[in-house]
């Protein structure tokens, strides 16, 4: 390794860890946090409701994802040693609740809100609003409803996750399943919609 090379590569690995703590550090503006939590390059916070305590992260979880808390309501609570995949996306219009030792893969999305209204007027209106005044501080008609995942849940890559529904303590959810009723304690559900394929020792 030619001298010239050597200082290109450390150069390169000191850019990186630039990059990944200015991640880190832009993503904690926007929750409550505990120690040993990171975010990784791929991480994003979208806090649109401007307040901390609604997205709030346990000691040494990890986020690869994007994280969201909508205007008119929403919170996020992740508890301890917690992994979000890249690509994942987690947005909340109610209350959003997930574990500890919770290992979530890349590209799911949970989502405890319609987002939208199911009226075609009433959503055509409020898309006007929102391009012309940003996001409403009302919900209007969106439907919510809580999500919540117990600990040590395993959810693999691909996988929806709807509202008002509660994933039990040590369940998987297999790949590229939606799930949209809640998954009992120490299963494994599959498909579209989800449906119990396996019981598990407890």
């Amino acid at each position: 390794m030619n001298l010239l090379y050597f200082i290109s590569y450390l150069l390169r690995g000191g850019v990186r860890k630039i990059q990944h703590a200015l991640a880190d550090w832009a993503c904690k503006n926007d929750v409550v946090f505990d120690k040993g939590v990171r975010f990784t390059l791929t991480a994003k916070v979208e806090n649109i409701s401007k307040n901390i305590h609604n997205i709030n992260i346990g000691k040494n979880s990890i986020i690869e994802g994007r994280l969201c808390v909508f205007k008119y309501g929403g919170r996020i609570s992740i508890g301890e040693n917690t992994y979000i995949g890249a690509g994942t996306n987690i947005w909340s219009g109610e209350f959003l609740e997930i574990g500890n030792h919770v290992l979530i893969s890349h590209n799911v999305n949970i989502i405890d809100t319609n987002s939208h209204e199911l009226n075609y007027i009433e959503r055509a209106a409020r898309y006007e609003a929102l391009i012309k005044y940003g996001h409403p501080k009302d919900k209007a008609s969106i439907i919510t409803g809580n999500i919540i995942i117990e600990d040590y849940a395993w959810i693999n890559f691909g996988v929806t996750i709807l509202k008002n529904v509660r994933i039990g303590k040590g369940a998987i959810v297999a790949a590229s399943s939606v799930v949209t009723k809640d998954v009992p304690p120490f299963t494994v559900v599959a498909g579209n919609p989800a449906r119990i394929v396996k019981y598990l020792n407890k």
